[in-house]
């Protein structure tokens, strides 16, 4: 039999069920603004690896507080975080699932509101409960004229980043994870670094491919010191500008074999993020996993797709014919929580997938 979504994958010394991906989806949802994620993160995450997903992954978790997106985001740098994430990781677990967690820091995107009040997530001031953001340049977000206060970051700022990610990742094995994924996309503090949209230092952080990549691979490098399981990677494979120097899919494939080579065993790949003015030529079915096939057969390295992935079918396909390792799926997911159980009735799978024993007799055929 060949691989397909019902495949199981060993990387390193953690097996992953099946190909079929809880993709990270930010809730907003911590209660206290103090990163501590509760019965709202459970069952978000719980119900999705009951429903049969093979990888559950926590929304984007900070790695220190001014790294929140929101007040509202989940973090992973005190010891009480991970207390919390111990019962939803063990939870993941019981129903025979991989639990993963993102590890982000959303520099100058940082300080917003969440995304349902205050006028769309427009950003939120010192004075208002925000807090002065962080970047490579001054550079602002340009989506809204009210940005917060931004800060250029020292090479001082950038050791104590590379090391608040080694910090989270061991952190993150204490909680219970299995997976890892770095985030370098959509725009947050990493990819920051990597676009020349975002990076105008003159410094060994700015310029060249290889000085703005640099920051990131001495984050791979530092967490690969303490987590020994596997480690994803998400990108923006391209920032989907094309008037003025930016990140493009050739600098994905070169990056993609480059951090390979320093321990990432998964690429994840996503798109844009860095400027609100992108333009992505469509944002139907599939539409970033050409992005994804380019990376895998380029830079020779295995992948997950996602991006408007939302049927069995798809998913099975995208495995099958090698276009990616993983299929990752967000929205679906959230209109459909046991889309693992489903797609292993409608793939006629039934046996290749966990199934809760209080819901088999009734559903499984």
């Amino acid at each position: 039999m060949g691989t397909d979504l019902f495949s199981s994958e060993s990387i390193r010394d953690v097996t992953i069920p099946n190909r079929l991906v809880v993709s990270p989806m930010c809730q907003y949802s911590v209660d206290d603004e103090d990163g501590v994620p509760h019965d709202w993160h459970l069952v978000h995450l719980g119900s999705r690896a009951a429903g049969g997903a093979g990888l559950v992954f926590t929304e984007a978790t900070a790695v220190e507080p001014r790294g929140r997106i929101s007040p509202a985001d989940t973090g992973i740098w005190n010891e009480t975080q991970t207390e919390a994430w111990k019962r939803i990781t063990s939870f993941i677990k019981t129903q025979g699932s991989v639990p993963g967690i993102q590890l982000a820091h959303a520099g100058r995107k940082a300080s917003t509101a969440v995304p349902w009040e205050n006028d769309g997530a427009r950003p939120v001031q010192p004075e208002d409960g925000g807090w002065e953001v962080i970047a490579p340049s001054d550079v602002p977000y340009t989506r809204y004229d009210d940005s917060p206060p931004l800060r250029v970051m020292t090479n001082d700022d950038i050791d104590a980043f590379v090391e608040q990610f080694a910090t989270a990742a061991a952190r993150a094995d204490d909680a219970g994870f299995e997976v890892v994924e770095i985030h370098a996309a959509h725009g947050y503090l990493l990819h920051q670094f990597l676009s020349p949209i975002t990076n105008d230092r003159d410094d060994e952080y700015g310029g060249s491919f290889e000085n703005r990549t640099r920051l990131l691979r001495e984050v791979v490098s530092a967490v690969r010191e303490v987590w020994d399981k596997p480690l994803f990677l998400r990108i923006s494979a391209t920032d989907w500008v094309d008037d003025r120097p930016s990140w493009t899919l050739a600098d994905s494939v070169r990056l993609a074999a480059a951090t390979a080579e320093l321990g990432v065993d998964v690429v994840d790949v996503s798109s844009g993020g860095s400027d609100p003015d992108q333009s992505p030529p469509h944002t139907g079915a599939n539409y970033q996993v050409q992005l994804a096939e380019t990376v895998r057969e380029e830079g020779e390295v295995p992948v997950c797709a996602v991006g408007g992935i939302e049927t069995p079918q798809q998913a099975d396909a995208l495995v099958r014919n090698g276009r990616a390792d993983f299929a990752a799926v967000a929205s679906q997911f959230l209109r459909e929580p046991y889309l693992g159980l489903n797609a292993a009735r409608t793939l006629d799978q039934r046996d290749r997938v966990e199934w809760p024993p209080q819901y088999e007799r009734w559903i499984r055929e």
